[in-house]
């Protein structure tokens, strides 16, 4: 044998094979026995869970609010409707900030009358409040959305609001006038 035919590829191949047997056939395994198709549990529980939410019923009609995209917007009846269309196109300096979304209910009322004293100490007459689109509500949509529209309703120091221009959060937001 020359020392090419020992080198070629056939000739290592069996070289290489020599101590190798086969295996014997115990019938433990079928090799042309399908692989069971495997389940998506995650995906199951979670339509599960979108079809209970689904089914389930608002709890209080009076606590639906606003959609997620509607735009809101609030102008107290002594004030002129320029001011409100002035605020609704940015033309106030916003002086303040506060951001709710995120917070429970019972946090974000505590935080935004905290803020407005704040800024009645400081006087600070325009501000912008951050409450979130609502898109972690699930299909009860935007919880603080509604609330901070009713909460900056009842109150006599709001002279107006109206959802942020894009750039400062669209409806995920909302710019406010405050007076005295």
């Amino acid at each position: 044998m020359s020392e090419h035919d020992r080198d070629s590829d056939p000739t290592l191949f069996r070289e290489a094979m020599r101590d190798v047997r086969p295996l014997k056939d115990d019938g433990r395994h079928d090799a042309a026995a399908p692989r069971p198709r495997p389940v998506p549990r995650q995906r199951l529980a979670d339509n599960s869970r979108v079809m209970a939410e689904l089914l389930r019923p608002p709890q209080d009609d009076t606590d639906l609010g606003p959609e997620r995209g509607e735009a809101l917007s609030y102008l107290r009846d002594d004030i002129d409707r320029r001011v409100l269309r002035r605020l609704r196109r940015g033309r106030f300096v916003i002086q303040a900030e506060l951001d709710l979304h995120g917070m429970v209910a019972a946090d974000a009322v505590g935080a935004l009358r905290d803020f407005l004293q704040e800024c009645r100490e400081r006087d600070v007459r325009c501000v912008r409040i951050i409450h979130g689109k609502g898109r972690r509500s699930g299909n009860d949509g935007p919880v603080l959305k509604g609330k901070v529209d009713r909460w900056l309703r009842q109150r006599d120091d709001v002279l107006a609001f109206c959802s942020a221009r894009r750039v400062d959060g669209g409806t995920g937001a909302v710019y406010a006038l405050l007076g005295d």
